[in-house]
């Protein structure tokens, strides 16, 4: 089944009265949600009994739980120390996402700062695997690591870079940001067919089962030369990419992601257009 739900939490969970993250489950349940990307962004902060609550909440309400990592992991940096803390703050997600009960953490892969591109992919690589020997270790090969296409030029997370990180291990799925996607082209996704070649793509470099079970993130982005500016809601017209194509894509493949909404503020409700959206795709 396709499931759709918020990055973090919206304006309105606070505004009604709610104060923790423990409660979203029940909350995104009750909006007919059923997914939930707990954010880590700024470091891993969430102490294990929290964590443990939630999961709980999450399978009473079954709602589909993922962890985004901090954002300034950086897998490719020229600095071998910062490449090595990159590491554990995955590591520290992985060890939530057990607590949790969460099967995908999102990664940022990283940018290319002042070295040569191909080395920035090449070390990313090498140290992604490294990343799968230590989660092994540490018993967490259950859960999906998923290195996520980024929205700025000077990123490492083009379409092709996250494919290749990603051809290391069948275990890994990509997070395919439609919104970062659009913008690093400069606004290239457009049509249903824009998003077939997108999923043409990745069809072709990781195969069918993991086309078909992506973890994506949606949103309306500002852009400019260097790609990204800022994050939109779905009312904010005047920026792309539009939901409507790329739903239909989704129902014309028949396929089955976790699409998670990174609207500005009111990332649930825009989560709940997105999936009527679909449905009228659907013709639910």
């Amino acid at each position: 089944m396709i499931r759709f739900g918020p990055a973090g939490n919206s304006d309105s969970f606070y505004e009604q009265g709610y104060n923790s993250s423990v409660q979203m489950p029940g909350w995104l349940k009750s909006m007919g949600l059923s997914a939930y990307e707990y954010q880590c962004g700024k470091g891993v902060k969430i102490k294990e009994p929290t964590a443990r609550q939630m999961g709980e909440q999450a399978a009473v309400h079954d709602i589909f739980l993922s962890i985004h990592a901090p954002y300034y992991i950086n897998l490719a940096s020229e600095e071998r120390e910062k490449r090595e803390k990159s590491k554990g703050y995955i590591i520290q997600t992985l060890a939530a996402a057990a607590w949790m009960g969460a099967k995908r953490i999102t990664v940022h892969p990283g940018s290319y700062g002042k070295v040569d591109k191909r080395w920035a992919l090449d070390t990313a690589v090498q140290v992604l695997g490294e990343v799968l020997a230590e989660a092994d270790a540490a018993g967490y090969s259950d859960i999906a690591i998923c290195p996520e296409t980024l929205g700025k030029i000077n990123q490492l997370g083009s379409l092709e870079e996250v494919l290749e990180l990603c051809k290391i291990d069948e275990r890994l799925i990509p997070t395919i940001d439609f919104g970062h996607l659009h913008v690093r082209g400069l606004g290239c996704l457009n049509s249903a067919a824009d998003f077939e070649a997108v999923f043409d793509k990745i069809e072709k470099v990781l195969g069918s089962y993991r086309l078909k079970h992506l973890h994506c993130h949606f949103s309306r982005i500002e852009f400019t030369s260097a790609g990204e500016k800022k994050h939109w809601t779905l009312d904010d017209v005047q920026f792309g990419p539009n939901f409507e194509p790329l739903a239909e894509v989704l129902y014309k493949r028949a396929m089955e992601p976790v699409i998670i909404c990174e609207s500005r503020d009111c990332m649930a409700e825009d989560a709940l257009e997105l999936k009527h959206i679909y449905e009228k795709e659907a013709g639910g």
